[in-house]
């Protein structure tokens, strides 16, 4: 799927959004044009906090001297003093007023907290002059405080590359960055090093934390050739493996591509606060001029100029949508964030909110509710045993199929040549020529398609079975075995608990296994003997009622085209094919079900916090904006309300990252 590098905005100040330095963020303001801003800066640097720390000072030593000790010569100083107090935080504000007027972007808050400030200076009101900017700053150091801690439980869990490989080159092991190694070279990792790139395990076997990947602190044994991943911690001995991908081509490149996407797809509870935002500004604008103007009108030779402009001030600082836009994106990162530490990939808030939605799960069997780990239980031949296996594997020996893997495994080698014109007949099984003869492997469609006559009984026999035909004779088939999850039980169920009203099984497995499978998981609706065209039928056939919201799991190469149709496709295991991950909304990195219904947990906690926080700012500010009207709300009022509001949704917000799932 293509990621879209869109802005990561708010109404409110670019400063609060500090972006990693690998990816360039637009900022947009009001009307949509887009200038760009560097107000980088580490949220624990002094120096961030140091224009409030210093206007906080001044304006505590102003009210000192305008209530307490009354000094004479202060009085004379006094409007330069609070001038010289509010040029620390009110500077960035204008230099942000003087940017968004040159992008055509008249009505932001920075313009609604500059005009409130100015105008409080204009009418003698220094020190709320001075509050508002101040308190004003304070909440965008809180927010962008926030967002870092996000963004730092996320880099935290995921940016663990390592930052050199050991490459064998010309007999001795050579320190090279990760990013010019080739594909094909052999590196080596000791016990306590990280992973630097995917590769084909070359020694015997070692434990691996894979938690980097996958949020599991299990250890993993690996064996000899097979595949370890970047990110992972070698944990017993001094290993060597054969890189199989480029740097950029690893697992762990992906899933932090994945997550710095993450931001670029808005919810539409986001985008439409974003669009309310661009609206609502202009309109409380006009309305804090049309009351200090209309009154006029009604009072007459009574109307006073400067208390109906300190009224308009109170209404615009009360009015400004800091607390809804802030704490909306914040809501969602730290959403996106927490499913990360759950080993949960989204790829968008938006995919964050649709799930909240989700009814109906339609799901893979192979590899997602069972290990996709087969045995060889049984084997039925018409010719000699080792013969067999020998033209069976030959075919069988370059597919990554879970079955062939598991046949060839068991055949140890027992091969007579490598099959030539070798063809994969789709939902089949595969062709090919080995010592001249045709060879046939795959399940009973495929003998039925070439018109071979085979024992039907076998048809009826519950378990995976591999049908083999040499130069056009059935010639035996192998039985092999999978084990259903340990956690697939419980998945299905928690599924149901957490609102899904139908979970659906399809596999290109028999439908008696099929059958079975579903018996034994609580499974609603089950279809077997698919094809791949044949999944997408069922599910499109599934998406013609549009009151559902259907998601599809699965973890394969023939799941990709119902992973894309669908309203969520969900990848299972961060070892999944390539493709299923890149078309997938959501990646699950742990191979267990039971994480989707996590993945709707913390998408159900995200939402509530994002309704309770519009809920909250719109309540407060109406309330406020009343008594300010009126002349019943001071600007000190106002500036606790703006910003308490904000707080206490910024709070709520990171509240999200806190929770257990």
């Amino acid at each position: 799927m293509s990621h879209s590098h869109d802005t990561h905005d708010s109404c409110c100040s670019s400063k609060a959004h500090p972006e990693p330095q690998h990816q360039h963020h637009d900022h947009s303001h009001g009307d949509g044009d887009e200038h760009d801003h560097d107000h980088g800066g580490d949220p624990s640097a002094f120096q961030t906090y140091l224009p409030a720390i210093v206007t906080l000072a001044m304006l505590l030593i102003g009210i000192v001297f305008d209530n307490f000790f009354k000094v004479p010569a202060f009085q004379t100083i006094r409007p330069y003093w609070y001038i010289l107090a509010y040029l620390p935080v009110g500077l960035p504000v204008l230099r942000e007023v003087w940017e968004t007027f040159k992008a055509k972007a008249f009505f932001t808050e920075f313009s609604l907290m500059s005009i409130a400030t100015i105008g409080a200076f204009a009418i003698g009101e220094y020190p709320e002059g001075v509050a508002v900017m101040l308190f004003y700053t304070i909440g965008e150091l809180f927010q962008m405080a926030a967002v870092n801690r996000a963004k730092r439980n996320i880099s935290a869990l995921l940016d663990v590359r390592a930052d050199v490989a050991h490459v064998l080159r010309n007999g001795k092991y050579e320190d090279v960055n990760p990013e010019k190694v080739a594909i094909g070279e052999t590196i080596q990792i000791k016990a306590g090093e990280k992973i630097p790139l995917d590769g084909e395990m070359l020694s015997e076997k070692s434990s691996f934390n894979t938690a980097a990947l996958t949020g599991e602190s299990k250890p993993k044994t690996i064996n000899k050739g097979e595949s370890v991943l970047a990110g992972m911690l070698n944990l017993d001995k001094v290993i060597e493996i054969k890189v199989t991908k480029a740097f950029s081509d690893s697992a762990l490149s992906r899933i932090l591509e994945m997550v710095q996407n993450a931001t670029a797809r808005k919810a539409k509870t986001e985008l439409f606060i974003r669009r309310f935002a661009k609206v609502y500004t202009p309109i409380v604008f006009f309305l804090a001029l049309a009351l200090v103007t209309l009154p006029i009108l009604i009072l007459g030779s009574e109307y006073h100029f400067q208390t109906w402009l300190y009224r308009g001030l109170v209404f615009l600082v009360i009015s400004c949508p800091c607390a809804l836009v802030i704490s909306i994106p914040l809501g969602y990162f730290g959403g996106i964030g927490t499913a990360s530490a759950n080993g949960i990939l989204f790829k968008g808030s938006n995919f964050l909110e649709l799930i909240t939605k989700l009814d109906t799960v339609v799901m893979d069997k192979t590899g997602t509710l069972t290990k996709g780990v087969f045995n060889v239980q049984k084997i039925e031949s018409t010719i000699n045993e080792k013969e067999f296996l020998a033209y069976l594997t030959a075919v069988e020996a370059k597919s990554t199929h879970p079955i062939a893997k598991a046949v060839v495994e068991y055949a140890n080698g027992a091969e007579l040549h490598p099959a030539t014109d070798l063809e994969e007949i789709a939902g089949m099984g595969l062709k090919g020529t080995v010592n001249g003869k045709t060879i046939l492997a795959g399940n009973t469609r495929l003998l039925a398609k070439f018109n071979i006559p085979f024992d039907l009984d076998i048809q009826d026999i519950e378990g995976s079975i591999v049908v083999v035909a040499i130069d056009g004779e059935y010639a035996g088939y192998v039985l092999i075995a999978d084990e259903i999850k340990e956690d697939a039980a419980a998945a299905v169920k928690q599924l149901h608990e957490n609102g899904v009203k139908q979970v659906v099984m399809l596999s290109g497995d028999k439908t008696s296994i099929v059958k079975r499978v579903a018996g034994q998981l609580g499974i609603d609706q089950y279809y077997g003997d698919l094809l791949p065209e044949d999944k997408v039928a069922n599910l499109e056939k599934i998406k013609s009622d549009k009151t559902k919201v259907v998601a599809f799991v699965g973890d394969g190469i023939n799941d990709t085209p119902v992973l894309a149709i669908s309203d969520i496709g969900i990848a299972m295991g961060a070892m999944g094919s390539d493709a299923a991950i890149e078309t997938a909304d959501v990646v699950i990195q742990t191979d267990q079900p039971s994480k989707i219904a996590t993945a709707i947990k913390i998408g159900k906690a995200t939402k509530n916090v994002v309704i309770q926080n519009i809920a909250l700012a719109f309540a407060v500010k109406a309330l406020v904006l009343i008594l300010g009207a009126g002349g019943l709300a001071t600007m000190w009022e106002a500036v606790f309300a703006d910003v308490g509001v904000a707080l206490l949704a910024i709070l709520n917000a990171v509240r999200i990252q806190k929770m257990k799932f």
